[in-house]
């Protein structure tokens, strides 16, 4: 009887793992892109730095570390049950018609005085395993705890590379918009000496004029949009505001040619919100053992040893000693639906935790499936995208050569660069979407998982 507990004991609930995640076009492989450290993932120097000073000073990771601390704390508490518990007792009292502290019954008028000094013990058998449901729910919920944190500092290298990137693609349009204002600027140049010269019209100076000033306002824009981004990822960092250091341009960054996912089924063992919440469900399974033992009888052992006596002095002495030792027992009898409101409230938690696990199972799925299958897509559009602004980069020369040699209207030059500039633009964001993908991916299969959480030597690296 000692050796089991009352109440279930822990089944991980069957998922409906898929043998490949769908939309993939890589064949299965146990090999997957999350067995690899972020310094190897996002391979940039700038970045490294900017992931290692977050997890050093970012006061997410310090708060979930402080509950791990809490967590472990109160496993610690509940471990505490299977030992016996000891304590001291030391009393002194003095008074009229009192006896140790309490009314004298004989009234007599005396004034008189009464100490105690003991020693007590009490200790709970688990006979029907309820303390040690009570440690398995409490040790749970720390290892929930620990998975939480996990899932703080993978959300936190995730959250810097991609405010990183987005930074890196918010430079590359501020480039465009600064080329294409010079662009512009130098046709409205041409048009004001073909102007001045009589051969153009002034409704082309005024054209390029307006064009110009459309393109020169979106530069503070972009100028603003970058500070704030660089202020938000000071706070990642744990730093007050100031510049980012760049690496590698947004064109210069490295893009896996292939992505390997692994196997589905093990996204059960490194996801850490997917481990979160089975020790969250076997938190709540150890609870309805524990609300099991509620219903049967508490047996415990209780010993007393010390002194009683009404002088101070004969309180160690042979006929004042105090002893007792005792087995007790204590259980309901009639508690008005108290302990079976109790019980099933516990059986409700559990199976609202094992729908919580599942649904996180389902979701984890989903969205590696869609998420390589989105990868696949940026693939194509940055193709298709890259042969467009090289084709209107020729239209822009070709047509500003038709214009200075009479063979063009201007309105060639200034269809041909608002065509341009949309379209370096678009190819910026899918650059950035392709590196955010990977970035997602990484997180969504739990990147790191098998890796310690010993911190990456910082690189130095330039500031841009």
């Amino acid at each position: 009887m000692v050796g089991c507990a009352i109440g279930p004991n822990y089944h991980r609930p069957a998922a409906a793992v898929p043998m490949q995640f769908n939309d993939s076009s890589d064949p299965a492989s146990t090999n997957s892109l999350a067995d690899l450290p972020w310094w190897e993932i996002f391979n940039d120097a700038a970045l490294t730095n900017l992931i290692h000073t977050a997890l050093t000073n970012n006061y997410d990771i310090a708060i979930a570390a402080a509950r791990v601390e809490q967590a472990r704390a109160l496993a610690e508490q509940a471990h505490s049950q299977f030992f016996p518990q000891a304590g001291y007792d030391v009393n002194g009292y003095r008074g009229k018609n009192a006896l140790a502290g309490a009314a004298n019954s004989e009234g007599n008028g005396t004034t008189a005085s009464s100490f105690e000094a003991a020693l007590n013990a009490s200790w709970e058998i688990d006979l029907w395993g309820r303390v040690r449901r009570l440690n398995e729910a409490a040790r749970a919920q720390f290892f929930a705890s620990e998975e939480a944190r996990r899932g703080v500092r993978l959300s936190l290298i995730a959250e810097v590379a991609q405010d990183y990137f987005q930074l890196l693609e918010l430079d590359k349009e501020l480039e465009i918009a600064r080329q294409t204002t010079n662009s512009y600027g130098q046709s409205l140049t041409l048009f004001n000496q073909r102007l001045g010269g009589g051969v153009a019209s002034k409704l082309e100076a005024d054209r390029a004029e307006g064009a110009l000033a459309n393109v020169a306002a979106i530069v503070p824009d972009l100028e603003q949009r970058i500070r704030l981004l660089e202020n938000q990822l000071k706070v990642l960092l744990g730093q007050t505001s100031g510049s980012i250091p760049r690496g590698a341009p947004l064109g210069d960054q490295t893009v896996p040619p292939s992505v390997p996912a692994g196997l589905p089924a093990a996204l059960l063992e490194r996801r850490p919100d997917i481990l979160q919440a089975e020790q969250q469900l076997r938190s709540a399974n150890a609870q309805v053992g524990v609300t099991m033992g509620d219903f049967l009888p508490k047996i415990g052992l209780t010993s007393i040893f010390g002194g009683t006596s009404q002088e101070l002095s004969a309180l160690t002495a042979p006929e004042s000693r105090l002893w007792s030792a005792g087995l007790d027992a204590s259980g309901p009898i009639f508690q008005a639906g108290l302990l079976t409101g109790q019980y099933r409230q516990a059986r409700a938690f559990w199976e609202e935790n094992r729908l919580q696990y599942e649904q996180t199972v389902l979701q984890a799925f989903h969205e590696v499936s869609g998420q390589l299958y989105t990868r696949q897509k940026y693939d194509e559009t940055r193709r298709e995208q890259a042969r467009s602004v090289a084709a209107f980069q020729d239209s822009v020369l070709v047509a500003t050569q038709r214009y200075r040699a009479g063979h063009a209207e201007y309105f060639e030059i200034l269809d041909a660069e608002q065509q341009l500039f949309p379209d370096e633009n678009a190819l910026a964001r899918t650059q950035l979407n392709q590196l955010l993908i990977i970035v997602r991916l990484y997180k969504s299969l739990g990147g790191g998982w098998n890796q310690p959480e010993t911190l990456a030597p910082a690189n130095p690296a330039p500031a841009k």
